[in-house]
């Protein structure tokens, strides 16, 4: 069990990172701190999208549309944070 365990485990820990550096990244862009014109911070930007709106795409079709918020990214968070603390030891009986 423990040969699956561990790389769920670390799934989800290299998931919930590129979720927060993205959500960062966007705090930054909304606050003129980045700027997109820079090549480099609109490859990362644009990679970060393409690897996390498969993710996010499903829980905005779900969540009320709250316009100027985007909700989708807390959510998904959170669903990872719980899956990562408390679905996966507790199903593994770690917990």
């Amino acid at each position: 069990m423990l040969a699956i365990y561990g790389p769920l485990q670390l799934i989800l820990s290299i998931v919930y990172f590129v979720m927060i550096v993205h959500i960062i990244m966007s705090w930054l862009i909304n606050f003129q701190v980045l700027n997109l014109r820079q090549p480099l911070v609109s490859q990362i930007w644009d990679g970060l999208n393409r690897l996390l709106e498969p993710i996010y795409q499903p829980i905005r079709s779900i969540l009320p549309d709250t316009r100027p918020l985007d909700l989708a990214p807390l959510v998904a968070l959170v669903i990872v944070i719980s899956l990562r603390a408390y679905v996966l030891p507790v199903m593994f009986g770690f917990a």
